[in-house]
């Protein structure tokens, strides 16, 4: 009866372990879910472009104001668009007008260590994201208001710095782009 119960426990023990063992070998690897070909305000990012940023998740979903038109005005002075994957935030897409260039400043960035980044009037990338601007209307005097749109975007948690570091600066060429020709500015 000893060797029934001895021999009955390693059985259980090994089908039980092989049951653990097959579940984690049929188990998929999560993927970064499936993006819409266009996204943010309509179309200003290739999802595709977007999709090496973000980390594997079930579920991809857009702020409700993302969809919204693009405009920057004096009563609408900022636009965001974000990305949720499973619920956290893991992209952001923002504009802002400026009235005076002096007010684009980004020492907040300071810890971060940014290196500049070649794209409009100046530009900065860091580790999680890059910010740029471009002038849209200047000033016609050093006292008078001109139209400055500072853009950023920011990756939270990438997965591959690196892929963040080599893709940012077309992705920040392309929101630029998009912002000049949306609120009909001169390209710079």
């Amino acid at each position: 009866m000893r060797r029934f119960t001895r021999t009955a426990a390693v059985v259980s023990t090994a089908v039980v372990t092989a049951g653990l063992l097959a579940g984690c070998a049929t188990e998929e690897k999560k993927t970064v879910p499936k993006l819409p070909e266009r996204i943010c305000w309509n179309g200003a990012f290739a999802g595709s472009d977007v999709s090496p940023l973000l980390p594997p998740g079930d579920k991809a979903e857009f702020a409700r104001l993302s969809g919204r038109h693009f405009t920057l005005t004096d009563e609408n002075d900022s636009a965001i668009c974000t990305l949720y994957i499973d619920g956290n935030t893991k992209f952001q897409a923002i504009a802002n007008l400026e009235k005076f260039e002096e007010s684009i400043e980004w020492s907040s960035w300071d810890p971060a260590r940014p290196k500049p980044l070649d794209v409009g009037e100046k530009g900065i990338i860091w580790n999680t994201g890059a910010a740029s601007y471009f002038t849209c209307e200047p000033a016609k005097n050093r006292n008078s208001p001109g139209r400055y749109i500072e853009l950023m975007i920011i990756a939270h948690y990438p997965p591959d710095k690196s892929k963040l570091q080599a893709t940012m600066p077309a992705l920040m060429k392309e929101f630029m782009a998009y912002a000049q020709r949306e609120l009909k500015c001169p390209e710079s």
